[in-house]
């Protein structure tokens, strides 16, 4: 486990510090990966002639969660490809990071590739894929070009390619950039972006494991999911499930962003209590109080600082406190901010992002957008704060992907914890964080 880190200091990837400490930007390639005990896993089971189905059993027991939103069971997932499938099968890597206060997939791949490289390659063995793609958001183009170095490397040295360290197992993959559209980090859409398609959600069922990529059986993982994998398979599921707590096993990389002193990445057990986290970034900026906290990304409810301090990083504990870990985006805001200005920002992202594909998110997020900037310009009506939650409930559960519900979900949270300021601003066509701040500082003079 990770402790605190000086400000932009790289951070080292996997629960095991010996096996990967030291990683940074000068010694991301093959050579220094291998020093640190990088392809001994994969090595590990072609020596051992370990069977597909009992690597997906050592996943399961792991406890190990998809790290890019969702947290749904990564073993139960492999298992869904199907076995007996004759054609071919597709292993995909979603790394097009582009959720609001997300920045931890792209230091894995900028400082560690070869560890995503070594997951996807295990990861295709054990559900019987053959061909792969790693698809990298597109407005990081440094980072894009470094996973191709390291494809070249790995192939070279026999970790891809055909008949992988001369066994019988082949395994191509490939790196695929997307042009910057959040739309594209939702895994249909993203299938779509690497067929030459306009990317745009496809209707599920059929999910991607039966009709996935040029309409084949399709697994899609994140990248922190991938990098997990190797770890896993030197010591054992058990091993990685001890680490965090029950039905939340391992370590978690969260993006602390926002209103700390020391902004950036940090590797814990999941279970590990907000405040530690917070503690390791430096505490509040300038000692303010903390206010807000929207623990997993900004398509997550926000909570109150109070109830956030209270609260353990695992999945389970955050959805008890209202909230979802997601992502692992931790945006903090401290007792300066405006809570109608942050959703008027939020607000404004999702309407730009939305696809345009299903009218209630085409249509209901330029609603929300354009009422909540009439609120925050000081031409708000008493009547739109039911109005945005009426809208919000009429997005939500109606598109075709989760879009509209990230769209909804922080405009419904924001009003149930911050509503008194969304009155005032109504009311008195101010925000009234300033006021208490002038009364606060004439107070104590």
């Amino acid at each position: 486990m990770n402790t605190a880190h000086p400000p932009f200091d790289p951070l080292v990837f996997g629960p095991d510090a010996q096996i990967m400490k030291g990683v940074d930007g000068l010694n991301w390639r093959l050579a220094d990966y291998e020093a640190r005990g990088g392809y001994r896993a994969l090595k590990k089971i072609f020596a051992e002639k370990i069977a597909p189905d009992a690597l997906i059993a050592e996943v399961k027991k792991s406890a190990l969660r998809g790290r890019g939103g969702a947290g749904f069971p990564t073993g139960l997932k492999w298992s869904f490809m199907p076995r007996q499938f004759p054609g071919q099968k597709y292993v995909v890597c979603n790394s097009d990071e582009g959720e609001p206060g997300t920045f931890k997939d792209r230091d894995i791949l900028r400082y560690n590739p070869h560890v995503v490289i070594e997951g996807m390659v295990i990861g295709a063995y054990a559900m019987g894929a053959t061909v792969g793609y790693n698809y990298i958001h597109g407005e990081i183009w440094d980072v894009y070009e470094r996973f191709e170095e390291a494809l070249a490397e790995a192939r070279a040295a026999g970790y891809l390619g055909d008949r992988i360290l001369g066994g019988d197992f082949s395994f191509q993959l490939h790196a695929h950039h997307g042009y910057g559209a959040y739309i594209c980090g939702e895994e249909t859409a993203l299938l779509e972006s690497i067929e030459g398609k306009k990317g745009q959600p496809r209707f599920k069922p059929p999910f991607p494991a039966s009709f996935g990529l040029y309409g084949k059986p399709t697994t899609v993982n994140n990248t922190e999911t991938f990098a997990a994998v190797p770890w896993i398979v030197l010591n054992g599921g058990a091993a990685y499930l001890d680490l965090g707590r029950p039905n939340n096993g391992g370590t978690k990389i969260f993006s602390m962003s926002g209103d700390v002193a020391r902004p950036g990445n940090y590797e814990v057990r999941l279970g590990t209590p907000f405040a530690a986290l917070l503690e390791m970034a430096g505490g509040m900026r300038g000692g303010r109080r903390i206010k807000a906290v929207i623990p997993g990304g900004s398509s997550m409810p926000v909570l109150p600082g109070e109830v956030m301090m209270k609260t353990d990083m695992d999945y389970d504990s955050i959805a008890k406190a209202g909230s979802m870990l997601g992502s692992g985006a931790v945006i903090v805001m401290d007792e300066t901010r405006c809570m109608v200005r942050c959703l008027e920002r939020l607000s404004y992202f999702y309407f730009e992002e939305s696809c345009g594909q299903c009218t209630p998110c085409r249509e209901g997020t330029g609603w929300l957008y354009r009422m909540v900037h009439r609120i925050e310009t000081g031409r708000g009506r008493t009547e739109d704060l039911d109005t945005l939650v009426s809208v919000s409930d009429n997005i939500a559960g109606r598109t075709i992907c989760a879009l509209g519900d990230a769209a909804a979900i922080p405009v419904k949270s924001f009003i149930q914890h911050f509503r008194e300021e969304f009155a005032h601003h109504i009311e008195h066509k101010r925000c009234m964080v300033g006021e208490r701040g002038a009364a606060r500082d004439k107070a104590a003079a």
